[in-house]
C-alpha cells in the first residue's frame, strides 16, 4: 500500500517539455553569441577580422547621409580660417590611405568650446568638435582621434552594431516570451554585460589599431596616439568605470594595446615619410626611451 502511494505521489521533477522551454532562453543567448562565429560573412580592414554585418555597404551611405543632416541642424559650423583648414587637411591625409575607397568623405568643424568629441559616420560622414582641438595639441594629435573616427566608419562599426542588435532583439523576444519576469530581467542584465559591452569594447580597440596604421601610412608619428589619450584620460581625471563595465577600454589597456602596436605603425610611418628602417627621430616633446 505504502508503496503504491509512493508510486501514485506526484513528481516534482520538471517534466521534458517544461525542462526545455526553462532552457530554451539559455540556449537562443548561447545560439546569439555563437552566431557572428558561424556566420561571419566580411573581413574587417587592418585587422582582418570575420565580422557579421545582415546590411549592404550601399547602405552605410545612405544612413549616414540622413544621420549626418539631422546632427547638423541647428549647430554653429566653422566656415572658414585655420582650424577648418587644418581638419579638412588631416581628413584629406587619412581618407587617401583608407580603405575603402568608396566613401564620400567630408568633414565639418563644429564650434563648441565645451564638447570634447569628434564622430565619422557611416559612408564617411565627419565632425569634429573645436573643443576636442586644445586636447590634440597640434595636427599630428588630430590625427589621432580623426584616425580612430575613421577606422570605426571603414570597419563598418555601426552597421555591425545595428546587425547585432536586430538579432539581439530577435533572440530575447523568442526567449522571454517563455520566461518569468526574474528570469527575463537577468537575461537582459546578462546580455548587455556579456554581449553588448564586449562587443562595444573590441569596437573600440580595433578602432585604435586600424586608426593607428592609418595615421602613420598618412604620414604622422603614431607615438602621438599614447601622448594623446593619456591627455583625455587627464581630461576625465582618470576616472570612470571599471573596463568590464564600460564600453571603453581602460586607459592602461589601451596604451598597453597601442605600444604593442607600435612597432608595425612606425614601419608604416618609415614607409610613408621615405626614412630608412629604424632613423625616425623622438617624437617632439618626449625624451627618448620614455614610455
Amino acid at each position: 500500500m505504502k508503496a503504491r502511494m509512493l508510486l501514485d505521489a506526484p513528481s516534482h521533477r520538471p517534466s521534458g517539455s517544461r525542462l526545455a522551454r526553462n532552457l530554451l532562453p539559455l540556449l537562443l543567448l548561447l545560439l546569439l553569441l555563437l552566431l557572428p562565429l558561424l556566420v561571419a560573412c566580411v573581413s574587417t580592414p587592418v585587422t582582418g577580422r570575420r565580422a557579421l554585418n545582415l546590411l549592404p555597404e550601399s547602405q552605410d551611405l545612405e544612413l549616414g547621409i540622413a544621420a549626418y543632416e539631422q546632427v547638423l541642424q541647428g549647430e554653429k559650423l566653422v566656415t572658414s580660417g585655420p582650424q577648418k583648414e587644418l581638419v579638412e587637411r588631416v581628413m584629406a591625409r587619412i581618407a587617401k590611405v583608407a580603405e575603402p575607397q568608396g566613401f564620400e568623405w567630408e568633414v565639418r568643424l563644429i564650434d563648441d568650446p565645451k564638447m570634447v568629441n569628434a564622430f565619422c559616420l557611416p559612408g564617411g560622414k565627419m565632425a569634429v568638435y573645436t573643443g576636442i582641438l586644445p586636447v590634440a595639441q597640434d595636427e599630428t594629435g588630430l590625427a589621432v582621434v580623426m584616425g580612430h573616427e575613421i577606422a570605426h566608419a571603414v570597419a563598418r562599426h555601426g552597421t555591425e552594431r545595428m546587425s547585432q542588435e536586430m538579432l539581439l532583439q530577435t533572440a530575447l523576444g523568442a526567449a522571454l516570451s517563455q520566461a518569468k519576469e526574474s528570469t527575463q530581467q537577468l537575461a537582459l542584465v546578462g546580455t548587455e554585460l556579456l554581449v553588448s559591452l564586449p562587443w562595444g569594447r573590441m569596437q573600440e580597440s580595433e578602432a585604435d589599431h586600424i586608426g593607428l596604421m592609418y595615421m602613420a601610412r598618412a604620414g604622422y608619428d603614431p607615438r602621438a596616439a599614447v601622448e594623446f589619450w593619456k591627455r583625455m584620460s587627464a581630461l576625465g581625471g582618470g576616472g570612470g568605470m571599471p573596463a568590464f563595465l564600460s564600453t571603453h577600454p581602460s586607459d592602461e589597456k589601451r596604451a598597453s594595446d597601442l605600444k604593442k602596436l607600435m612597432p608595425k605603425a612606425l614601419a608604416e610611418y618609415e614607409k610613408a615619410i621615405g626614412s630608412p628602417a629604424g632613423a625616425v627621430p623622438p617624437l617632439k616633446g618626449v625624451a627618448p626611451g620614455q614610455k
